[in-house]
């Protein structure tokens, strides 16, 4: 199998209402897709999960794969399988940790059990992971491998995050966010977010009978975050801010996203169809390479603040961040670690692996290179962060 058997087009692409057709239109060549179904599409809070659309859903993604599509599926549920288990159908107060992993760990057998009977013959995997599966370049590329030999042999890889063993310095906050680091991972076409609402509107469509939705998204920028609330339910984590937050990071990949309902019928085949159902977010024309991919996907530890003509070099000439550019260093951090360079209105523009620490950077911010060593009695590159080891992530 090769990495990518398909690439959707992502140069030069039309602009406007032609550009929407013609991203929908290239869905049909798309070969590999990451499946991410939330906990509210499988499960119902009073009753637990329902099996008739876990049934549907894989009977959808079967079809996909006898099309010869490659079908990866990152599901919720397990924790709210385990609280329906538990006949806990809320969270205590305060969503205690300790407990979401004790439900995890009750729920995420079952949520597999009923997966697998659903696939029957089809071989499936249970793969669970943690934001350290994502952060070391190591363990990364072995998920990466294992993933890809399940597709080789014919297996679904299942993916759900380890919420048993996950804190929360270590957790991906929700699973949107893991289903893009996994269409990552794959060198993915396509990423389809269900969820229990048809797409991002206008407005909030359960308040405002006139919220429209919005069919086409080109760029996710603050004014479309904007748009989405920060609310979750009783058994999800994520809601459509997390999901915008995953199209925007997929986008920067070279993966387009479509965020749907996961309960219409038969969406995932009308999806690829082209069918105007949801809303799609292109990919971006420059997709990132794939170390620079894994260095956009860490948290960064600190943050540096550039000069504009320093924003200008990074972002539009392809340069290395230099002392002289930074006017502010902010947080804790030591060489080697990631971090967020942003401009002087706050926006972020690109983050990397540092060559120096908080302290040294606070030392040397505003000097010239040649002038490191005499500052800090040592110079270990001329550069804070390489621009091999930097990313653009900035909306620029």
């Amino acid at each position: 199998m090769t990495d990518r058997n398909v690439t959707l087009d992502t140069h030069s692409p039309p602009t406007g209402d032609h550009q929407a057709r013609a991203t929908r239109a290239q869905l049909a060549s798309a070969q590999r897709l990451v499946v991410k179904i939330g906990s509210n599409v499988l499960v119902e809070p009073k009753t637990g999960l329902v099996e008739a659309a876990l049934h549907h859903l894989v009977a959808q993604c079967r079809a996909l794969r006898e099309a010869g599509r490659t079908v990866v599926i990152v599901s919720s549920g397990a924790v709210a399988c385990g609280m329906t288990q538990l006949r806990a159908h809320r969270l205590p107060l305060g969503k205690d940790l300790s407990f979401k992993q004790a439900a995890a760990a009750i729920g995420q057998p079952l949520l597999m059990r009923y997966y697998e009977q659903a696939f029957a013959p089809t071989p499936v995997a249970q793969v669970l992971l943690t934001y350290d599966d994502a952060r070391d370049r190591e363990r990364f590329l072995n998920a990466r491998h294992t993933l890809r030999t399940l597709l080789t042999l014919g297996v679904v890889p299942i993916i759900n995050e380890n919420d048993t063993v996950a804190t929360a310095e270590i957790k991906f906050g929700d699973n949107d966010f893991l289903s893009a680091l996994v269409a990552n991972i794959l060198d993915a076409d396509l990423l389809v977010l269900l969820s229990d609402v048809d797409g991002l509107f206008d407005r909030d469509p359960k308040r405002h009978a006139t919220a429209r939705r919005l069919s086409f998204v080109p760029e996710v920028d603050a004014a479309t975050l904007a748009l989405a609330s920060g609310s979750t339910s009783s058994l999800g984590t994520g809601g459509m801010s997390s999901k915008l937050t995953a199209a925007q990071t997929a986008a920067r990949f070279g993966v387009t996203t479509v965020i749907v309902n996961g309960r219409t019928p038969d969406i995932l085949p009308r999806v690829v169809a082209g069918e105007d159902l949801g809303t799609l977010f292109p990919p971006m024309t420059t997709a990132l390479g794939g170390r620079k991919r894994w260095i956009a996907n860490l948290r960064p530890k600190g943050a540096i603040t550039l000069d504009a003509g320093a924003v200008r070099a990074v972002a539009t000439q392809g340069k290395s961040v230099l002392p002289s550019g930074i006017v502010r260093v902010e947080g804790r951090f030591a060489a080697g670690d990631v971090i967020a360079c942003r401009d002087e209105q706050g926006r972020e523009v690109a983050r990397g692996l540092t060559s120096y620490s908080a302290d040294e950077i606070t030392d040397i911010r505003g000097l010239r290179s040649a002038e490191i060593a005499e500052r800090l009695g040592f110079r270990a590159h001329d550069e804070v962060i390489h621009r091999d080891d930097l990313a653009l992530t900035g909306d620029r």
